[in-house]
């Protein structure tokens, strides 16, 4: 059982949903990175996605992309990354993904990669354009080192997929609850219900919801039916704009505290 699995099983005792923040690595820095995650963890963030830099992010809208060209004007690539997953679990054990696609992970080298994620202490990895058709050599590399393997699932999966999927994930279920790429919405998708409980009835592995999550109201919403609740766009946003000003983590973390307080909101209330 890795850092992902011991979370939500903690979160299940406290009756609370998990709060999962992405971030862009290298994006001012790789220092700044390591500063906002442990920033995030202060403000009640639970797992942490970070995007490593890619070139093409086709499942990525503007903002998202903006960030990754911003730290690849760094040079700064997936081993870069891993050398800040080292620093941060000095201090920290918050669990941590990579939000990558197969391009990186292939140039690294899948079992050189498997084996240097392990030992930097990263929990799991979301390939984003891996069919899970073409998934098995990754599953069996990924698995043998103890690394979940998160897969998308859309509102337009076919069942056949679907099936395959929750047999492969391990961790959590992503839902991309909007079709097209990353971005703010202003309302969350009618889906989210059903195609919850659809993925639920497939698997006992938790299922989280991101994609257009910006705001307090969605959070609350989405946890009335997911084990998770992903935002990312929003708060890249934040940091693009803010990122220049010395200690603008406080102020990111300011916002993600906004958009974490209604889970512990919703945790009071039930438990009380």
């Amino acid at each position: 059982m890795n850092r992902i699995d011991n979370k939500f099983k903690d979160l299940r005792r406290q009756c609370r949903k998990a709060f999962i923040a992405y971030i862009t690595a290298g994006d001012p820095s790789l220092e700044s990175t390591e500063r906002l995650v442990l920033e995030f963890e202060r403000r009640g963030v639970d797992i942490v996605e970070l995007g490593v830099p890619f070139s093409d992010p086709i499942a990525d809208g503007p903002v998202n992309q903006e960030a990754a060209m911003r730290a690849l004007r760094r040079e700064i690539g997936a081993g870069d990354v891993l050398k800040t997953v080292r620093a941060i679990r000095r201090e920290s054990q918050i669990p941590i993904i990579f939000f990558a696609y197969c391009n990186t992970l292939l140039s690294y080298g899948l079992e050189a990669f498997a084996d240097d994620a392990a030992e930097a202490g990263l929990d799991g990895v979301l390939a984003l354009d891996l069919p899970p058709e073409e998934a098995g050599e990754y599953k069996r590399l990924m698995d043998s080192r103890g690394l979940a393997t998160i897969f998308l699932v859309s509102p337009v999966t076919p069942d056949e997929r679907l099936r395959l999927i929750a047999r492969f994930a391990t961790g959590f279920v992503y839902y991309v609850s909007q079709m097209g790429v990353t971005g703010e919405r202003e309302q969350i998708s009618e889906t989210i219900p059903s195609m919850v409980s659809r993925i639920r009835a497939l698997t006992g592995v938790p299922v989280a919801v991101g994609f257009g999550v910006s705001a307090p109201g969605h959070v609350r919403e989405i946890a009335r039916y997911a084990d998770g609740v992903i935002v990312g766009s929003s708060i890249v946003r934040r940091i693009g704009a803010r990122g220049e000003t010395p200690g603008f983590e406080r102020e990111i973390g300011d916002y993600v505290e906004t958009l974490t307080a209604p889970l512990r909101e919703r945790q009071e209330k039930l438990s009380g």
